[in-house]
């Protein structure tokens, strides 16, 4: 009721950062939509535009900064006053567990993980307590604490694979941006400079907001490589904790990353490639443990099954496995293969026409790898296309 009065007081200074954040961006939106049209006839408005632009993200920022700013202290510890995770949270699953403290601790951890760089010597010191929480929980045998360790883990991995995802995209960008060959356009510079003006600014942010902590500050740990080799270590952590599905379903509904990891670097296609066979030899296991009583679920795993070959297929033909340092060795590659096959013979024949077409597309195409070689299960699955032809 305290802290309402304060607002209630300072309604004032309140409204007015944001009346004329709102003019601003109508006025910048405007006078953007004709240097675009000017910038189409004369080269040098191109420039010009981009350089309001930067200038434009700038005032954004220091606006917001003066705006908290003249927030009496009350208000600013309120705003950034720690509180527990809730249960509604997007990347915690089940309502209980995540009400308990021993999963908000594991919660806190793994995400520490996902933001320290590994260069940190405390990476290594969080990532062992990680394992050391999750290990306890599970030789405890109890189900609510099995189900803490599903639950975080899940959350865990699905997040890391929405901070990998966004770091791939921004690398892709730079890519495109500035692909090495003669000099960086404008919007190449232009990308470099907001995000030195958003670095500076998340300093100035946190030297001056007593100590807050902002949900959207940008994490230098967040690394594409380290990512995926924390997507791995989360995979293999809840398949020994006996819930291997959870990371396999998530990796098989990735589809936007997977084609994300076409275009991406080789040493980050390699980091992919391994998770990428940990989890299609995991899903051939849960397949084998299949029995009669799981029946009812067959259906749903057939759909995973299809999803992950047709995401995560291209990758696997495409991915540049490297001569001086391989990703995987010969007999895991051979071992893989099989694994492949006899995930697609298990689908429907025209699911195995689409997966086969699939594979056969990337494989022809691309001149630098020759696996994975799904040739002979290619001419089987012609052999049976011919003979249902011949008995119809």
């Amino acid at each position: 009721m305290e802290v309402e009065m304060d607002m209630m007081e300072n309604l004032p200074s309140t409204i007015s950062p944001l009346l004329l954040r709102s003019m601003a961006s109508s006025v910048f939106t405007y006078a953007d939509k004709l240097f675009i049209n000017l910038a189409k006839k004369f080269k040098p408005f191109e420039i010009i535009r981009y350089v309001l632009i930067t200038s434009f993200l700038f005032f954004l920022r220091l606006l917001s900064f003066l705006f908290l700013s003249d927030l009496p202290p009350k208000s600013q510890s309120h705003v950034y006053t720690f509180n527990p995770p809730k249960s509604n949270d997007r990347y915690l699953i089940g309502s209980g567990v995540s009400d308990s403290g021993i999963a908000r601790a594991l919660s806190q951890v793994l995400s520490i993980v996902n933001d320290i760089p590994v260069s940190s010597r405390k990476y290594a010191i969080v990532r062992s307590l990680a394992e050391a929480l999750i290990e306890e929980n599970r030789r405890e045998d109890a189900e609510g604490l099995r189900e803490v360790n599903r639950a975080v883990l899940s959350s865990a991995f699905s997040r890391t694979l929405s901070y990998l995802e966004a770091a791939m995209v921004e690398l892709g960008q730079d890519r495109i941006g500035h692909d090495g060959a003669g000099p960086a356009p404008v919007q190449y510079w232009v990308k470099r400079a907001l995000r030195v003006v958003r670095s500076v600014g998340d300093g100035v942010w946190a030297r001056e907001g007593s100590g807050a902590v902002r949900e959207d500050v940008n994490r230098s740990g967040n690394s594409a490589e380290k990512l995926a080799a924390e997507l791995l270590w989360l995979a293999q952590k809840l398949v020994d904790c006996g819930f291997g599905e959870e990371a396999v379903e998530r990796w098989a509904s990735a589809s936007n990353l997977a084609s994300l990891s076409l275009l991406a670097e080789p040493r980050l296609q390699g980091s992919l490639v391994k998770v990428s066979t940990f989890l299609f030899k995991q899903a051939r296991d849960m397949e084998m443990a299949l029995d009669e009583t799981e029946e009812f679920y067959e259906e749903s795993r057939r759909q995973t099954k299809m999803k992950m070959l047709t995401s995560w297929l291209p990758l696997l033909c495409r991915a540049s496995n490297g001569t001086d340092m391989p990703v995987l060795s010969i007999n895991e590659k051979a071992e893989l293969e099989k694994v492949l096959e006899e995930t697609i013979e298990l689908l429907d024949h025209e699911e195995q026409e689409q997966v086969l077409s699939l594979w056969l597309h990337h494989f022809a195409y691309c001149s630098s790898s020759d696996w994975p070689n799904l040739h002979a299960l290619y001419c089987r699955w012609c052999t049976n296309s011919r003979k249902l032809l011949l008995l119809h």
